[in-house]
């Protein structure tokens, strides 16, 4: 697999983290490994919005503390051929109630921060291959990324930009009369964007883990995590992966949300 990694400069930083230390196991990361019983409040729609929940002064100040559930190690099997073992893990108490995971894959080396990718559920890319998008390669790259350099990912359940399966379904309809993917949901009356990551936050806290390196192309994800008192030492990009089914929606990206991605490689098509 090609390593965008270090052939792609941080916005961010000026520079990149070096993801290629390799680990045997999903061992290091400072995590409690216990299962307890699931609190009667525990449930989706039990937690106040993270809007209510964070208040003034200090970033991160406010942000309540979740604590982990559940670890267990899993073997990963990618259509590739590609496997890893990972820890998965789950929590209580985060702040919009779903039921994010943590993938722990690898153990970074002494005195380095931990490779961290957000990524947002995506049923039609991450299960079905859809070429519509770029997330089920992007995932695919992740896993092995991170279990090399020895760090997290968090799976997100914000299928569609957080405005969920059904939605993304109807937005896709929209976009095949010629809207982007930013305008469809506009036209449905819904957010361009509508993740919140102070879940996210929450989950790296609760592993131990206040200092990273966010292997993403979206500078949004990077600015949340660091105003919800995280700090984002690097953010590092992903590879670039195009079909010619995607080519209008990465564009948009770039145009929209500045993710950062060579907006010369995506001519339309």
């Amino acid at each position: 697999m090609r390593d965008a990694h270090e052939t792609a400069p941080s916005r961010d930083s000026g520079d990149t983290a070096d993801p290629h230390t390799t680990a045997p196991h999903p061992a290091g990361l400072p995590a409690a490994a216990l299962a307890v019983p699931l609190p009667a409040n525990d449930l989706p729609g039990a937690v106040l919005p993270a809007t209510e929940l964070l208040g003034g002064g200090l970033p991160g100040a406010g942000l309540p503390a979740a604590t982990v559930r559940t670890r267990v190690t899993v073997p990963l099997r990618f259509g590739d051929g590609y496997t890893v073992t990972a820890d998965l893990v789950t929590f209580h108490g985060l702040a919009d109630g779903q039921e994010h995971v943590a993938v722990i894959l690898g153990e970074p080396a002494a005195g380095r921060p931990p490779l961290v990718r957000l990524h947002s559920e995506c049923l039609t890319g991450d299960v079905f291959g859809s070429a519509r998008c770029d997330c089920g390669p992007q995932l695919r790259e992740a896993v092995e990324r991170i279990a090399e350099h020895g760090g997290v990912l968090l799976y997100l359940r914000q299928e569609g930009r957080g405005i969920g399966l059904y939605n993304k379904l109807d937005a896709y309809a929209l976009q095949d009369q010629g809207l982007d993917t930013y305008e469809a949901n506009a036209a449905l009356g819904l957010p361009e964007d509508a993740r919140d990551y102070t879940a996210a936050a929450q989950m790296l806290r609760a592993l131990g883990i206040d200092a990273l390196d966010l292997l993403s192309n979206n500078p949004d994800k990077a600015q949340q995590l660091r105003d919800l008192g995280l700090t984002v030492t690097h953010r590092v990009p992903t590879g670039v992966f195009t079909t010619a089914q995607n080519v209008r929606y990465l564009r948009a990206k770039v145009v929209h949300t500045q993710h950062t991605l060579p907006l010369t490689e995506l001519t339309a098509g």
